[in-house]
């Protein structure tokens, strides 16, 4: 029986169906957090063979004294995950520290959490990326909005999702971020018009895809976050040979194995310098599932379970659960305070939902607070539905 390590199996919550899915595949499963087990949920439980408490998931030597309980006490580990950004160096470490080859190490963290390092290997496989300044001094970052123009984007080199990032929009704003930014390593982008689409898939170990998907961020992620908007994406099944295509080439360029991954793209809505309307232009890679409930959508969009998915790329190096049908979950998600035009059981009256209900509050930064979740035919069909719930 194969060891796996899952550490943070209580969140994001849905994160139990990963552990479920590999206890299904005959794994025994080992889950590491800091929440107390008293408090996981039933489902969570029935899906960890053993669980151990941490003070907190910060603290290296408490994860590693953990980890090395349960491999005195189970014998070799031979996978070790989260499947969370936020933890991705944190499980590197482990697996050097504990020989586990199931993913990535420390040496390969830069080319993949570092924007700027990002940018050679989306080059690598022939995708088009934007120019870019490392911040330094306010003096350089005016001769690069010189070369590029206004607006531009100052985001953290090696940061999760929209988090402290801001659109510069004249001097004004500039002389702003460099009073306020924080003291981390940043990277100024000129700003590409465009709409966020996304590869996502799941990768055996010869780097091949044995399951893919993506998503369309509606609203633009990085306004949601920094201006408290609403939030609204869509999953689909059938991805645009172009997308397809771009994604695929990315796997191989960056070398991706045994993993879930969640490629991002911009599709531009304009022609500017970098191309042309409708071309793919890079904007980053994350390799993990899309965050949230996106996993469960996915599921509703194919009617497939990336969960199982995922659990047999680790236990079999492939699958034998693919697309069953090809339809559009959307997510539409209200910001607290704002006011709507249908009240919350007119929108049940309207769609059949398959989930309503209060967004992870570490989570509605960038999925704001209170979703509503249906299936489509259709992205038109979608696309009205989130105007209805939003306006």
């Amino acid at each position: 029986m194969s060891n796996v390590i899952y550490l943070s199996p209580n969140f994001p919550s849905n994160h139990w169906n990963f552990c479920r899915q590999l206890k299904n595949n005959g794994m025994n499963v080992l889950g590491i957090g800091d929440a107390p087990y008293d408090e996981l949920t039933p489902e969570l439980k029935d899906s960890l063979n053993e669980y151990y408490k941490v003070s907190s998931l910060e603290n290296y030597d408490e994860v590693f004294k953990a980890v090395a309980f349960f491999s005195f006490k189970y014998g070799k580990i031979d996978w070790l995950e989260t499947n969370n950004e936020y933890w991705l160096e944190r499980d590197a470490k482990l697996r050097e520290d504990f020989n586990i080859r199931s993913g990535f190490f420390p040496k390969d963290m830069e080319n993949v959490k570092f924007k700027s390092k990002m940018k050679a290997n989306y080059l690598k496989a022939g995708i088009p990326v934007a120019r870019y300044h490392l911040v330094d001094n306010i003096e350089n970052c005016r001769k690069f909005i010189e070369m590029v123009g206004y607006p531009i984007v100052a985001k953290p080199d090696n940061g999760v999702g929209a988090n402290d990032t801001y659109k510069i929009k004249n001097n004004e704003d500039l002389l702003h971020f460099f009073e306020i930014k924080p003291d981390l390593p940043y990277i100024m982008e000129e700003y590409i018009f465009g709409e966020v689409q996304t590869y996502d898939a799941i990768i055996n170990s010869k780097g091949e895809p044995i399951f893919e998907n993506g998503n369309v961020t509606v609203a633009n992620l990085m306004e949601t976050v920094s201006e408290n908007k609403n939030s609204c994406f869509y999953e689909r099944s059938l991805l645009p040979e172009d997308l397809l295509d771009a994604g695929r080439r990315t796997v191989k360029a960056f070398g991706v194995k045994s993993r879930f991954v969640h490629f991002e793209f911009f599709r531009l809505n304009r022609d500017q310098h970098i191309g042309k309307k409708n071309d793919i232009v890079a904007l980053e890679v994350n390799m993990r599932p899309p965050g949230g409930i996106a996993p469960t959508m996915m599921n509703y969009a194919s009617g497939s379970d990336v969960y199982e998915v995922w659990a047999d790329m680790v236990a079999f190096d492939k699958t034998d659960r693919g697309c069953t049908r090809h339809e559009v979950c959307a997510f539409a998600s209200r910001r607290d305070g704002l006011t709507f035009r249908l009240m919350p059981e007119e929108v049940r009256e309207k769609y059949d939902l398959l989930e309503e209900g209060r967004v992870e509050e570490a989570l509605s930064g960038a999925m704001a607070n209170y979703m509503f979740v249906a299936n489509f035919k259709t992205e038109d069909e979608a696309r009205a539905f989130m105007v209805d719930v939003l306006t």
